[in-house]
């Protein structure tokens, strides 16, 4: 039995030094170099919208669910708020795969946080542990566009993370090929001092415009609200059920052919 676990030990052990502690890099000189020319032959097209903003009673969350594959749609299901915890939120913008791991490897560290230190993190931590892992690969082919927003004790909070490692602080924020369109009904209808449902409408009718004017944006529009005893989904409709409720006349929407004098 001993010299059974003896060669199940050494087993254990040649497989451990086998993994290999970092990613095989193309062998050139010039990597950067190499992953922009990479980039260009490749011309991936990224195509979303989310958005979020702070409120006097709480944080507005707003997305999309379409994902594409340059000209191509390739899901109208995308899940594209990733729940970190019940008081934390993350976007997808970008590639999907990158988006979706590392937010994920984000809910681990946080949990892992909580674990250690016997108190909920900080969405301020939070967007920091994600900045600090996004500038260590900053130059290697990610594509991430993120919102990290939540309620910790001194407040509600939003921070923009991006693969380049950057990390800003804000209270409105649009990220994606259709947040432009966002923005626009953003600026218009935004008030400090907005109702929940006003809010909540407020988010959603700028994810369907945006959705109606980007080609690449589309499918549902899922909207949460968070508040101090964490977030709730408020919304989740249908882009086409969301035009007709809108506009029920087709003749009343700006795009509609009219007599030309």
């Amino acid at each position: 039995a001993a010299s059974a676990a003896n060669i199940a030990s050494e087993g254990a052990l040649d497989v451990r030094e086998s993994i290999p502690s970092s990613f095989p890099l193309p062998p050139v000189k010039d990597l950067e170099g190499f992953e922009k020319d990479a980039q260009q032959l490749i011309k991936p097209s990224h195509g979303t919208t989310t958005l979020g903003f702070i409120f006097e009673k709480g944080v507005i969350i707003a997305v999309d669910s379409r994902a594409s594959q340059g000209s191509y749609v390739s899901s109208q299901t995308v899940k594209k708020v990733i729940e970190i915890n019940p008081y934390l939120l993350g976007t997808m913008a970008g590639g999907a795969a990158d988006c979706a791991f590392w937010q994920r490897n984000l809910g681990m560290q946080c949990r892992l946080f909580e674990l250690k230190n016997k108190k909920r993190i900080t969405v301020c931590a939070a967007s920091k542990l994600l900045a600090n892992v996004m500038y260590s690969y900053k130059g290697m082919g990610l594509s991430m566009g993120s919102m990290i927003a939540g309620w910790d004790p001194s407040g509600p909070a939003i921070f923009y993370v991006d693969s380049d490692g950057q990390r800003t602080r804000g209270k409105i924020f649009s990220v994606g090929s259709g947040s432009l369109y966002a923005y626009g009904v953003l600026d218009q209808g935004y008030k400090w001092d907005m109702e929940v449902e006003t809010a909540v409408e407020l988010g959603q009718r700028a994810i369907y415009h945006a959705q109606f004017r980007d080609a690449v944006s589309g499918g549902t529009c899922s909207v949460y609200h968070i508040t101090k005893e964490g977030w709730v989904k408020m919304r989740g409709n249908n882009h086409y059920d969301m035009h007709y409720d809108y506009y029920p006349v087709g003749t009343e929407h700006a795009t509609s052919g009219g007599s030309v004098i």
